[in-house]
């Protein structure tokens, strides 16, 4: 991922964390979300048609932007070294695959999944902060977190207190998210928001400033435990946050859409959402990733068609 430097806010944002009142007279500030225009933007936008040598291209970059997820209670490390495999090398029977982003399971797994993808550019995601509630105390979270930082993780997907957020205790859930980003250490902060809890568009534009003013890595819209997750309206009002953040600050956040894209045509148009709205510069797996489990297999299986002209058999590809 890109590494920021320290944030630093400029003038007009350096007060709007100083207290409560301040913090939520700047998010009820903030325009609100046009629920028409963002959903005509996007039926607009999944039109879009991508085909032959642009359509390869953009199968192997999603392919790169996949967090390869699995977070089931019945998680085995067998299970965690079968997945490691997957991620290094999607199909065994073709080497010009690209390898995915990252791999993200719960965080004892993390030194399983680490030992497993030694020799790699694949990082490792844990899931933490009472991951997926986040019905747990502060001092829970931080030792969490802790505990995954010290196996290895690379990268860390925290969830927000949804319950904090519809009290309106903005500034505790900005609280929470710079202590769990000081124990990340050099791992990088995913900040989930779980969008299908917050139950509007102005609050998803409201919860990605208070992720973003507090120091997110990324913000990314769901723990793919609650629907509806990601969806493409949802996820658009995250980018243009993440637009208007960086016209204001300059520091590029990237976005993480999870749970729910299952196709290369649900994969394609979060690429054309991201090209639109943020341009070029967030094409890439350092800015943009997609939460997926499933996804992967539709991706090889596109992928093969695209090179033979058929579509294979579910065999083709492994069940996960």
């Amino acid at each position: 991922m890109l590494q920021n430097d320290p944030l630093v806010l400029p003038p007009l944002l350096s007060d709007v964390t100083s207290s409560e009142s301040a913090l939520r007279s700047f998010l009820f500030g903030l325009s609100g979300v046009d629920k028409v225009g963002v959903e005509q933007r996007v039926a607009e936008l999944s039109t879009r048609s991508i085909k032959t040598t642009a359509k390869a291209e953009g199968i192997d970059l999603a392919i790169k932007m996949i967090d390869l997820t699995t977070l089931e209670g019945m998680d085995t490390k067998g299970k965690i070294k079968t997945l490691c495999a997957k991620a290094r090398r999607p199909d065994p029977l073709d080497s010009s695959v690209p390898s995915v982003a990252a791999v993200c399971v719960y965080n004892d797994l993390v030194a399983e999944a680490k030992s497993n993808l030694v020799g790699t550019n694949i990082k490792v995601a844990a899931v933490a902060t009472a991951f997926p509630s986040g019905r747990a105390t502060l001092a829970t979270k931080i030792q969490d977190t802790s505990d995954a930082v010290a196996q290895g993780a690379d990268e860390i997907d925290m969830v927000i207190d949804r319950g904090a957020f519809h009290e309106g205790r903005f500034l505790d859930i900005y609280d929470q998210i710079q202590s769990i980003k000081q124990v990340c250490k050099s791992a990088h902060l995913k900040v989930i928001l779980e969008t299908g809890e917050l139950k509007t568009y102005d609050n998803v534009k409201r919860a990605s400033w208070i992720a973003m003013l507090a120091g997110a890595d990324f913000i990314k819209t769901s723990t793919g435990k609650i629907q509806p997750a990601a969806t493409l309206p949802v996820t658009l009002v995250m980018l243009q946050a993440i637009r208007d953040f960086h016209i204001q600050t300059r520091r590029m956040i990237g976005m993480k859409p999870a749970g729910g894209i299952k196709t290369t045509k649900d994969a394609f148009k979060n690429l054309v959402l991201v090209k639109e709205t943020l341009g070029d510069n967030w094409l890439n797996p350092d800015m943009f990733r997609i939460g997926a489990s499933s996804l992967l297999n539709d991706l090889l299986m596109q992928r093969k068609k695209l090179t033979t002209g058929a579509y294979s058999g579910p065999d083709y590809v492994t069940v996960d």
